[in-house]
């Protein structure tokens, strides 16, 4: 993808629970009834969808735990409930096996074509593995995934495997008649070395979680390095809350209504449980604010409140729709092709987003291949003049956003 394309966005659907406030909402941290008021049902999670595919962006991110509800049955449901919106399918590595993992990303698409991306989780928290009847350590889960994800891609592309790993062994495996025209591409997170070894070798996307620019792409450049050494060039997804309003003060202020609504007892338990988890990508959240909430603002609009009760993802972009765009942009010029975007709650939200944000984004894309083509150069390398973007490129949006914004949402095709 050029430096000048617009970015791919995707939505998030919250399957443990949705409410204005972010909290916990997996059966083992404990469910916070503000993060969960609206139940986690078929009727509200198709009204998110159906918003989601309205305001343009191009698949649905379901996660997988012991809080959510299990993303295999659910997205089906979703899926005959929508017409043109993805599903990036979340499953835990290890708990079936990758012929049948196949098996039902091939059915999935067999019913209703590309509207599938599978996103394999390794697990982070050791107490919900061993609730889950997995027992193996860190370095072992992810070396399984590595296995898994072998077999599953060689599966759906319509070859036979044979297979005598150290964690997963299948003999004379093959789909039957697999759906060729519709790729399933596989997304993966993780940031030890372990997980980085796993992406370079076999991840399609490589998602990230929304730390400070320059973090997110000293993580970019070393990933590019370990997979060019077996010849891939994964893409790569960032995952990032969003607090956008139309003025910077009317953000903030919803940001400070969310800090002053956490409960200090549920903020303790949570940092004291993340503590306890294996997580490289969750230790270095907790390292943007250490568990205080006296030091959250960890880079320009790039605010960590929301890490201090959920796990995962816990920085969102706090300010005006032109700040929050200018910030995603920023990202999109290090080598970001993909967000993952979400909001409190993430109904309403999603209009928002793809209503006030999308656009601003495929003005920023426009200006800046306009630009490029009218001074026949080059537009700034990925990676590349990152200090120059993040100072010019607010007003940038706001000269380039007066006609945008005027357009009607695209009932279709990716937000840009």
């Amino acid at each position: 993808m050029p430096p000048s394309a617009p970015p791919v966005l995707h939505w998030f659907l919250p399957t443990g629970g949705d409410g204005r406030d972010p909290g916990g909402v997996t059966a083992v941290q404990g469910r916070t009834s503000a993060a969960t008021r609206r139940r986690a049902d078929v009727d509200y999670l198709a009204q998110v969808a159906r918003a989601a595919e309205r305001a343009g962006f191009e698949r649905l991110l379901t996660p997988v735990g012991l809080g959510c509800v299990d993303p295999w049955v659910l997205t089906p449901a979703l899926a005959a409930l929508t017409e043109r919106i993805g599903f990036l399918v979340a499953f835990r590595a290890g708990l079936a096996q990758p012929t049948l993992i196949a098996q039902q990303a091939d059915t999935f698409r067999r019913l209703y074509g590309d509207r599938i991306a599978l996103n394999v989780v390794t697990g982070g928290d050791p107490a919900e593995q061993r609730a889950y009847g997995d027992h193996l350590p860190k370095d072992e889960r992810y070396a399984r995934s590595g296995e898994l994800m072998h077999v599953v891609r060689e599966l759906l592309a319509g070859r036979q495997v044979d297979t005598d790993g150290p964690h997963v062994r299948v003999t004379g495996a093959r789909l039957h008649e697999p759906t060729l025209a519709a790729p399933v591409p596989l997304y993966f997170g993780g940031a030890s070395p372990a997980a980085e070894e796993v992406a370079a070798r076999h991840a399609d996307v490589q998602l990230l979680w929304g730390e400070p620019p320059a973090a997110v792409a000293e993580r970019i450049a070393r990933l590019r390095a370990k997979a060019a050494l077996h010849g891939r060039a994964p893409r790569f997804g960032l995952r990032l809350h969003v607090i956008t309003r139309d003025t910077s003060d009317e953000a903030w202020r919803e940001a400070d209504r969310i800090l002053a609504g956490l409960d200090p007892e549920a903020v303790r338990a949570s940092q004291e449980r993340f503590a306890r988890m294996d997580s490289t990508g969750q230790a270095r959240m907790t390292a943007l604010h250490g568990g205080s909430a006296d030091r959250l603002t960890v880079a320009p609009n790039l605010w960590a409140g929301i890490g201090l009760v959920r796990e995962g993802a816990g920085t969102a972009l706090v300010g005006s729709h032109d700040e929050v765009a200018a910030r995603l942009w920023e990202y999109r010029r290090l080598g970001i092709e993909e967000f993952v975007l979400s909001g409190y709650p993430h109904l309403e939200e999603a209009y928002r987003v793809g209503e006030e944000v999308a656009p601003r984004l495929r003005a920023l894309a426009e200006a800046e291949a306009e630009a490029v083509g009218e001074g026949g150069g080059e537009a700034v390398g990925e990676g590349e003049g990152r200090t120059e973007a993040a100072a010019t490129a607010t007003a940038t949006v706001s000269a380039a956003v007066a006609v945008a914004v005027a357009e009607p949402v695209a009932s279709e095709g990716a937000a840009a």
